[in-house]
């Protein structure tokens, strides 16, 4: 069974698990890492959400204020082992009712064109393509997507 717990990111579970991604997203990006990564500081995160099973903890979303009512989903990661069941999209769904709680009624995010999986768990989850915004504007490897939550 999985268990969604809500917490920040001074979350020592929550770190391990950016550890983790940020190991993956550098073997995925290559050369382009470095510019993503400079977006991706978790200090002071306030919102983050952990899936846990009976052992430890498998999968992470957060998400931060982008401008008012909009949230920005950043960190999304499953561990390869935990993958295919539904679990990010539990993380996800998760955070977007945490989002609607503190009344935002719209989240976007940014992923990369070569993050097959990311795309699919986004589309699926009902969010849609738009213009690349903020500081991914004109970067040629980034897909951005938002999703109403009225």
């Amino acid at each position: 069974m999985t268990n969604l717990i809500r917490t920040n990111s001074s979350n020592k579970d929550f770190i391990e698990l950016v550890a983790l991604l940020d190991i993956y997203l550098a073997e995925k990006d290559g050369e382009e890492h470095d510019f993503y990564n400079q977006f991706n500081k978790i200090s002071q995160i306030k919102n983050v959400v952990l899936a846990k099973n009976e052992y430890n903890s498998i999968s992470c979303g957060a998400m931060k204020e982008f401008s008012p009512g909009v949230i920005e989903i950043k960190r999304m990661f499953t561990k390869p082992e935990s993958r295919g069941q539904k679990i990010a999209s539990k993380v996800l769904t998760e955070l977007e009712k945490w989002a609607r709680e503190l009344s935002y009624t719209k989240c976007i995010l940014e992923t990369g064109k070569k993050q097959i999986e990311a795309i699919e768990l986004y589309k699926k989850n009902g969010y849609t393509l738009i213009p690349c915004y903020g500081q991914y504007k004109n970067v040629e490897n980034s897909l951005c997507f938002e999703k109403l939550l009225i």
